[in-house]
């Protein structure tokens, strides 16, 4: 029996400038999806995008194809009762873990599987951690428990909001200090 080898157009659902959702029962993403999303992400204010492939923030699991690009701030938060896995796909990035009081825990120095970086992070537990982005763009898969509940997302008091531009810049500034001291710089053997 031959194979169909025909992709589909996808069906797209634009919400804002931000958040596409698909809306087909299987849903394939090509190379040309993500430029076209990462176009979106340059052209916007916050300067991310993301493509939802579950159907309803009522959904109990959620998959995201995610660009930001370079000097996207990610204010640091945590999510209340849920995991979140972050795949890198392109790019490179620190995944920076807080404690209570904003001192940093640890940074995962991310990139794709091929840079030889950590790929990979699942979050099990509340904690808070923002990304700082290394790479002209950042195309990460990111899963997260669902159903999307606003109150569940707890953005760090200690963190500057987004609209602040001044006290953004100093705070990734001295993020991206700290970031690069305490980052590792070798590659863990497993076997």
């Amino acid at each position: 029996m031959p194979v169909d080898t025909k992709v589909s157009s996808p069906k797209f659902r634009v919400i804002n400038d931000e958040v596409i959702y698909s809306d087909d029962q299987i849903t394939n993403v090509s190379g040309h999806d993500i430029h076209g999303l990462a176009k979106r992400a340059l052209s916007n204010a916050r300067r991310r995008a993301r493509l939802c492939t579950h159907k309803s923030v009522k959904d109990e699991l959620h998959e995201m194809l995610i660009v930001h690009a370079r000097n996207t701030y990610v204010r640091p938060h945590k999510h209340l009762n849920k995991t979140e896995s972050i795949h890198i796909i392109e790019g490179m990035a620190d995944l920076v873990f807080f404690d209570e009081t904003g001192g940093i825990n640890c940074v995962s120095r991310m990139g794709d599987y091929g840079s030889g970086l950590v790929f990979y992070s699942r979050i099990s537990e509340p904690c808070y951690h923002s990304l700082l982005i290394r790479s002209e763009k950042l195309v990460f898969h990111e899963v997260t428990s669902g159903p999307f509940q606003k109150q569940d997302t707890l953005f760090a008091p200690w963190a500057p909001e987004g609209s602040d531009l001044s006290a953004v810049k100093r705070f990734v500034e001295y993020l991206s200090s700290q970031a690069k001291t305490l980052a590792p710089t070798g590659i863990k053997e497993f076997i």
